[in-house]
């Protein structure tokens, strides 16, 4: 039980103290590719642990079944005790209520999330497709224009993908502000920032109370339009990515799904873009990510490594 409990404690702390840490590291987007790769490092281990934790605790409690005196030897035995009706038939009708209702919350998140990544295919693969139908391609270019007063420009994951790009916005870009908006786009579908997106929005979705992942959300997605910002900048500059930016900002709603250039975190994405960070800086905050990365995954590798070796350091100091 020693693994399990390290697990628990592991991923109750990074999913308590994470968040802000990593929010305060990340918001500026200084390397945003690195943040975002820390912050999914972060939620996966989060999930991972507690799930690996529910799986040894089932292993152990079957293997230690007739003999509680072996691993926490009172909690097993009461647990035997409970469930073989020694306390009574209501006491042990309650224990397996609860464990079928446990495995039941997890089959239905597990539904949920499935439920809310098929959705968000659907719809998106839908407008994708309502796009090509309604709009008109701009001669030369790989992109939809649809006629409406908003100034948007953003891509859906489809068969095949679309940008699209409305025809009051096509009015307000020049030619360069267009191609860099549309090099921002192309790189949100080269890099399939969508499933990111649909992922980390999904278990926020599910569990909304639970800090790490809401949070993780919005941080994953505006890192991501920062993502895309600097290969839009590689191609065309920081000045000509800025007014293009400047150009689409208007209180537009994109659709569900999509990942547009003035989605997300745009004050932010405009402050960097007006004044990069220096190579010192972006050093300073490569350090710092890899350094937090190798604390996280070091917490269940190395909690694995100690119970294997026979160092059950969670279990000693518990019992």
């Amino acid at each position: 039980m020693s693994v399990a409990v390290c697990l628990v404690l592991y991923g109750f702390t990074v999913a308590v103290f994470g968040p802000r840490l990593l929010a305060r590291l990340t918001r500026a987007g200084v390397t945003p590719r690195l943040g975002v790769a820390v912050w999914l490092i972060t939620i996966g281990s989060v999930v991972l642990s507690w799930v690996t934790a529910a799986g040894f605790l089932a292993v152990e409690l079957v293997n230690d079944w007739n003999r509680p005196g072996h691993l926490l030897s009172a909690c097993f035995a009461a647990l035997r005790d409970v469930a073989l009706g020694r306390y009574g038939f209501p006491v042990q009708l309650g224990l397996l209520g609860l464990t079928i209702g446990a495995a039941a919350a997890l089959v239905v998140l597990a539904g949920k999330l499935a439920r809310a990544l098929l959705s968000a295919r659907t719809h998106t693969h839908q407008h994708a497709r309502m796009a090509r139908i309604v709009g008109h391609r701009v001669p030369g270019q790989d992109v939809l224009v649809l006629d409406a007063p908003e100034r948007l420009a953003y891509c859906v994951a489809g068969r095949p993908h679309a940008i699209v790009v409305t025809s009051a916005a096509l009015d307000a870009l020049g030619e360069r502000q267009l191609d860099a908006v549309l090099s921002h786009e192309r790189a949100h579908l080269a890099g399939r920032h969508h499933l990111l997106v649909a992922v980390t929005r999904g278990l926020a979705v599910i569990l909304p109370r639970i800090e790490l992942f809401t949070t993780g959300a919005r941080q994953v997605a505006q890192l991501l339009e920062m993502c895309a910002d600097d290969v839009a900048v590689r191609s065309h500059g920081a000045r000509t990515v800025l007014e293009a930016l400047l150009a689409l900002s208007s209180p537009g709603r994109l659709p569900a799904g999509a990942l547009g250039a003035t989605g997300v975190g745009v004050p932010a994405r405009v402050e960097r873009l007006a004044a990069p960070p220096g190579a010192v800086r972006r050093w300073r905050s490569r350090l710092l990510l890899t350094a937090v990365a190798a604390l996280l995954l070091a917490g269940p590798v190395l909690t694995g490594l100690f119970t294997t070796a026979g160092l059950a350091l969670c279990g000693s100091v518990m019992g």
